[in-house]
């Protein structure tokens, strides 16, 4: 017989989603998150429609694919959509997707009964869930900024023993060294090579279509970057036009010299050494659309 925590870990690791075709749909898993956290802290996940307007669009904003809605009105997908997957119910019946009534009964969403219960009585399966969740939706650049936007504490939640999501694959474990190697250990974007005592530091494998959605361990999906590149990319300040030039987005600023030397990469070529398999167009088509956000700078 299942146990209560697999049952829980289960129901939460199947949320229908809209993300066919390689696309991110990680809104549903940034209400539980928002709702894990506020259940850690309190003790209870009640959430406001009031509070979770402000929050959860702030979430979406800022770890969801670029979208021209209105936030307010993609806070209400998950909020009011979360009740057709058995985890979310809400204190009044309130049509899907529809901000107006949320608005005027202020309707307070909460965990299913069972699911809050369970989650209440064992605080590792809280950290258990949370972590399955970033997880399979974030690349491990980011996951801790989810967490703690979300109210949650990375620190204890990514160290959880046996939380991990269970994988239909395994990860190539030649792969990172294999991607460092082929771009001359240094930074694809800003050519930063440094080591300490002939190691590489503070440059990474970088996958270009993320791992959780189907991005492979392959030398056509990888650049090295440096750590941080690596975290604007995945943001997706950074992104690649289909000629292979760094595109940094207009929703990125800065303001001191350091910052600004971002602006700088904006249309510069990769060139990779000869022989080097450049990112495939399918893999940056993607991080293009799920990933960059907005627009990029005028030439």
């Amino acid at each position: 017989m299942t146990s209560i925590r697999q049952q829980v870990l289960d129901r939460l690791a199947s949320l229908r989603l809209h993300q066919r075709h390689g696309r991110r749909a990680p809104h549903k898993p940034l209400l539980v998150l928002l709702a894990l956290g506020r259940l850690s802290d309190t003790g209870s996940s009640e959430l406001p429609w009031s509070e979770a307007e402000a929050r959860l669009s702030k979430l979406i904003a800022e770890f969801a694919p670029a979208s021209r809605t209105a936030h307010v009105q993609r806070a209400a997908y998950p909020f009011t959509r979360l009740r057709s997957d058995g985890v979310w119910t809400l204190d009044h019946d309130v049509p899907m997707d529809s901000v107006g009534p949320l608005t005027a009964h202020d309707v307070v969403g909460r965990l299913a009964g069972p699911i809050e219960v369970a989650l209440r009585q064992d605080p590792d399966l809280l950290r258990a869930a949370a972590r399955a969740l970033v997880e399979s939706h974030f690349p491990p650049t980011i996951a801790p900024d989810v967490l703690t936007a979300a109210g949650l504490d990375p620190n204890e939640i990514l160290h959880v023993p046996g939380a991990a999501p269970a994988a239909g694959r395994r990860r190539d474990a030649t792969w990172r060294l294999a991607v460092l190697q082929a771009w001359d250990r240094q930074c694809a974007f800003c050519g930063y090579d440094g080591q300490l005592l002939s190691a590489s530091v503070g440059v990474e494998a970088a996958h270009v279509r993320w791992w959780a959605f189907d991005g492979p361990d392959t030398l056509d999906n990888g650049l090295a970057l440096c750590v941080l590149h690596h975290k604007l990319f995945d943001f997706g300040a950074l992104g690649l036009d289909s000629d292979l030039r760094i595109h940094v987005s207009t929703a990125f600023t800065a303001r001191t010299n350091v910052g600004r030397t971002v602006y700088d990469l904006h249309g510069r070529m990769l060139r990779p050494r000869p022989g080097t398999p450049v990112p495939a167009a399918d893999h940056v088509s993607w991080h293009r659309r799920e990933v960059f956000k907005g627009e990029p700078l005028n030439a």
